[in-house]
Formats: C-alpha cells, structure tokens, sequence
C-alpha cells in the first residue's frame, strides 16, 4: 500500500505536539488548525487567542470602518489621511496583541454584538452552537454570529473551520455580483463615448462635405452665368448653332452633378438620422443601467448594514401593518420572518394566481404601506394595487426584485422616513 501523505503543519500555522522521533503527520491525524483548547471548556476565547488567520475575517465581518477608526483613535495607532486598507491592516495586528489595546478591541466587538452573544451562551456542545450558526446565517445576521460562534468555549475546530469557509465563500459571491453589474456599467459607458465620438467625427465629415457642395454649387452658378452671357454674346455676332449645344451640355452636366449632390445630401442626412437615433438609444440604455447601479447599490449597502447589528438593531418598524402583493413562494417564508423580526405585521396575497383578486381591497385597507416586486407580480395586480392604493389614500412602494436585499432595502428605507409614493 502507499504510505500515507506526509503533512507539514507549519503551512496552516500549526502547532504540533512533540511526537516520537520518525513520526509523521497524515491528514486524518491532523492537529487542530484554529483553536488550541479542547471543546466545551467554560468561558469565551479571547481574540487573541484564536489564531492570526482568523484576524482578517474577524475585522473585516464584524467591525465597521468608523468602529475600527474609533479604537485606533483610543489606542493612538491611528494615523492621519489612513485609507480603509491602512485601518483594516492595524486592526489585523492588533487583534493579535494581548495588551490593553488588543482587550479594548475585543472589548467593542463583544458591546457591538452584545445581543447575539447572549444567544450563542444558551449553547452548551458544538452542535448547538453550529444550530445557531445555521440560523442566523437564513435570517442574514452574520457578523454577530461568526463572533460568537469562533470565541464560543464549546466550539470545536472542525466547527471553527467550517463557520470560516462560509464567511470566506460569502465574501467571494457578494464581489463577484456587484464586480459584474459595474463591468457591465463601464462597457456600457465605454460604448457610449464610443458612439458619441463617431457621431462628432460624422458631423465634422457632413459639415465639411455641405460647406464643400454649397461653395461648388456657387462656383458653378457663377460659370453658368458666365457661360450664358459668353453665349449670348458669341449668338448675337455670329448666330451659329454650335455653341448652344455647347450651352446645353454645360446645363445638362451641371444639373447632373446638382442632382448627384442632392442625393448625397439626403443620404448624409439619412445617416444622422440613424446615428442621433442610435445615441438617444444608448443614452437610454446607460440611464436604465445607472438607476438599475443605484438600486443594486442601495441593495447592497442595506445587506451589509443588515451584516452588521441584528436587524431588529438597526432598522425599527413596530406597529406598521406591511402588504406585499406577489413574490415567489419559496421566499415568503424569509420575507415575513425578517418584517416581523423588525416589529412589523406581514400581510401577503399573491396578486390572484390562489387568492381571490377581491380580497386585495380588504388587504390594502387593513395595511399601513403596500410593496409589491416588479418582478414578479401581474400587469394588472400592479395597476389594481396602485389604483386601491390611491383610493384609499395608503402609499405604495414597488420594489426592484422579489429578492430579500430589495426587501430590507425598503424596509431600512421606511425606517429612516424616505418618501414613499402615493
């Protein structure tokens, strides 16, 4: 049989046990990697206790740019003009330092999620605490949870690594969506000055080839009068027939090169016709495109504050009575559990696919504010939603997508008391 792969712990940061001279590591006997301790042991990890892989993640999850600013400026580290990356990298190093700067940063990440670490203390084994994980990671609350589940005392290596590899891979999925939507947005900007600078090279070329046809226009005017006066001259002494058929083939060659730059005139014109239609397209398309960035960005930013404290933290709704007419099915289990989390009432029909289409007038009666997905809704549920809606002087928010990011965006939006369309 083939031995077993020879495994250097020192690539992951290991810190090997002594073993008996000739004794090798194989990947099933592996130390742990993360955590040093065995599990279950009473009380919380300290930062930094765990190990300097997990720094990076810590700070970058569960810190925000201002909090880390705010501890550096308590620890002095802070330094003037500091980019975000200077300040993610002090915080990386402090978290390794067991000082009084190192206490005070773990310090204000367990204040800063308070809430979720007194969920994770109910856990007493690994698989409690990876119960809570699964949970919070449904409900979008993971930043709090990924502090309480690596300094839990009962977390075990395995969970550690398992716990670090979601939030890694998350990280990756959030970039890479917002990464394509602005490639998107610079192809289409860099299409547009394209087409705005081969509309401004046409236009040169059209103006030139019109203030040329109009000079040769009057130059051949002016040798026509010239010719006829010359004709008229020459018939008056001698009267012969050969020069007005000089004269008719000079008007007859002229009115052809009149006709032929008639005909370019028109196809010039034709070609900025198309083009002028073509730019006003684009600019279309790039005006859809940055509403469609604004709205993905707004999305985005309400996903990461909702990554921050527990929604129900940060955004407050109680007592608003919400309808949401349409949506997938498979979603509306998260969407009513994320509004009624933020103290609201969730009301939903599905726009008359299974619920009697008069129902909804009852519905938008009884409901303090009606969203409802563009999406993923009928033509005439949309138009019945804003007509019952006007009647009954109740305001109306359509929303980008079905999607849970589009949702809470509203929802963060009604919390800070942004208009709502009537």
């Amino acid at each position: 049989m083939t031995a077993a792969p020879r495994f250097d712990p020192t690539l992951l940061g290991l810190r090997p046990r002594p073993r008996a001279p000739g004794t090798i590591f194989t990947i099933a006997e592996a130390p742990p990697i993360l955590i040093d301790r065995a599990p279950a042991i009473p009380g919380r990890t300290r930062i930094w206790e765990l190990s300097k892989h997990l720094h990076c993640s810590i700070i970058g999850t569960c810190l925000s740019t201002a909090e880390l600013r705010q501890i550096l400026g308590k620890t002095g580290l802070l330094t003037q003009g500091a980019s975000e990356h200077d300040l993610h990298h002090q915080g990386v190093l402090l978290a390794g330092r067991q000082d009084g700067a190192g206490k005070l940063l773990h310090k204000a990440l367990d204040k800063r999620h308070r809430i979720t670490l007194n969920q994770f203390d109910k856990a007493t084994d690994a698989v409690e605490v990876r119960a809570l994980w699964r949970e919070a990671v449904q409900r979008g609350d993971i930043p709090g949870a990924y502090w309480a589940a690596l300094t839990h005392g009962a977390a075990t290596d395995a969970l550690v690594r398992e716990v670090f590899g979601e939030v890694h891979m998350l990280s990756h999925l959030v970039g890479a969506a917002n990464r394509a939507d602005i490639r998107r947005l610079s192809a289409l900007e860099a299409e547009n000055a394209a087409l705005q600078d081969k509309l401004r090279r046409q236009e040169a070329q059209l103006r030139d080839g019109i203030t040329a046809r109009d000079a040769k226009i009057r130059d051949l005017g002016a040798l026509l009068a010239r010719r006829l006066a010359e004709t008229a001259s020459d018939t008056a002494l001698d009267g012969t027939a050969s020069e007005q058929d000089t004269l008719g083939k000079l008007v007859a060659d002229l009115e052809g090169r009149l006709a032929v730059e008639g005909q370019r005139r028109a196809a010039a014109a034709q070609r900025v016709e198309k083009l002028t239609e073509a730019l006003r397209r684009e600019q279309a398309a790039r005006a859809a495109a940055e509403q469609r960035e604004a709205a993905l960005r707004a999305e985005l930013e309400a996903v990461e504050a909702s990554l921050g404290p527990a929604p129900e933290a940060s955004v407050a709704l109680d007592g608003l009575s919400l309808l949401y007419v349409g949506g997938r099915p498979n979603q509306l289990g998260h969407l009513r559990d994320l509004g009624e989390r933020l103290g609201a009432t969730f009301l939903h029909h599905d726009g008359g696919v299974e619920d009697r289409s008069g129902l909804l007038a009852g519905l938008v009666s009884r409901a303090d504010v009606v969203l409802f997905p563009v999406d993923c809704v009928s033509h005439e549920a949309a138009l019945a939603v804003k007509r019952l809606c006007r009647q009954a002087d109740k305001p109306f928010l359509p929303l980008r997508s079905a999607g849970l990011g589009s949702f809470f965006a509203a929802l963060a939006g009604l919390d800070t008391g942004a208009a709502v369309p009537a």
